[in-house]
């Protein structure tokens, strides 16, 4: 049995070569070897592709509209090989990755290190930003988003571990000022207030068990920059709401001391946010497994 997509391939050469002859000459076949793929093809469908003459051959209007979609068959047959390709060849090229400022310094960059070594042909460009950024329509490949998602996102999302965050100060913040035993004890302290796109949050959410607290705080140090307010927080201006991953070495030095430890403050989702179109690139799809693997649900 003779292959469908040789005989195609074949049967477009002798449409746009006229004859027999010119396509056995070009691909290295015998005129007979030629004329058994048009008939095996004929055979097939049941109808006549080819008017035959001893010169030429021309289309007859089956062949003609079969001629057609065959050059789309054999496309996509190309593009399918290419995209397996792509599938299965070495990760190499540049990333371009958006992260969060805190989460980027602090726990990113670690990650980023190891994730280089394993992959040296692969040049991630990161940009750390606050902001919110959606891939792709931005320019980035994939993005690293915290906070709840638009229920519009046509992006594909991966769930991350959770942004945890922790309330603290220094020890001689605490002597000064007293120590806050409930979320509304807060009312009365120095607050260091982080200002994202939308303002001063100035809103803190509490938890123990199924009760729950909103305070609102207040403070003389209000920043867009994380890493401004721990610098606050470690000499002594106020009492910090601050990523747990981030404050972890400033804690266990007991530089800052941890507070409320019987309140939480809610988790906030974190998620991977990428476009990995009908089949996705090596470096994505290495990028992507070993995000999910290092920052796991």
């Amino acid at each position: 049995m003779l292959d469908r997509l040789t005989s195609m391939k074949i049967f477009i050469k002798v449409v746009e070569l006229g004859s027999f002859a010119a396509v056995a000459q070009r691909l290295t076949l015998s005129p007979q070897m030629v004329a058994k793929h048009i008939e095996a093809l004929e055979h097939h469908l049941g109808a006549r592709l080819l008017h035959r003459t001893t010169r030429r051959q021309s289309l007859t209007e089956t062949g003609r509209l079969y001629c057609e979609q065959c050059r789309l068959v054999l496309k996509g047959a190309d593009r399918a090989d290419s995209l397996a390709a792509n599938t299965l060849g070495t990760p190499r090229g540049t990333l371009s990755v958006s992260v969060p400022v805190t989460f980027g310094r602090t726990v990113f960059l670690p990650f980023l290190h190891d994730f280089q070594k394993r992959y040296p042909e692969v040049q991630v460009q990161l940009s750390l930003t606050d902001q919110l950024v959606h891939p792709t329509m931005d320019g980035h490949e994939a993005v690293i988003r915290i906070g709840k998602l638009d229920t519009d996102l046509t992006a594909i999302s991966r769930p991350l571990t959770p942004y945890r965050r922790v309330i603290c100060a220094t020890q001689t913040y605490l002597e000064k000022h007293g120590i806050p035993d409930m979320p509304e004890d807060l009312t009365a302290h120095q607050c260091l207030v982080y200002e994202n796109a939308g303002g001063p949050v100035t809103t803190w959410h509490f938890s123990r068990g199924s009760v729950t607290r909103a305070v609102t705080i207040s403070g003389k140090t209000i920043s867009n920059d994380s890493s401004v307010l721990r610098s606050a927080a470690l000499a002594g201006d106020g009492i910090l709401l601050g990523y747990e991953q981030a404050l972890l070495p400033e804690i266990r030095s007991k530089s800052l001391v941890r507070l409320l430890p019987q309140w939480t403050v809610p988790d906030r989702p974190m998620h991977l946010l990428y476009n990995a179109g009908p089949v996705m690139a090596p470096k994505l799809r290495v990028f992507v497994t070993e995000l999910q693997q290092a920052f796991p649900t």
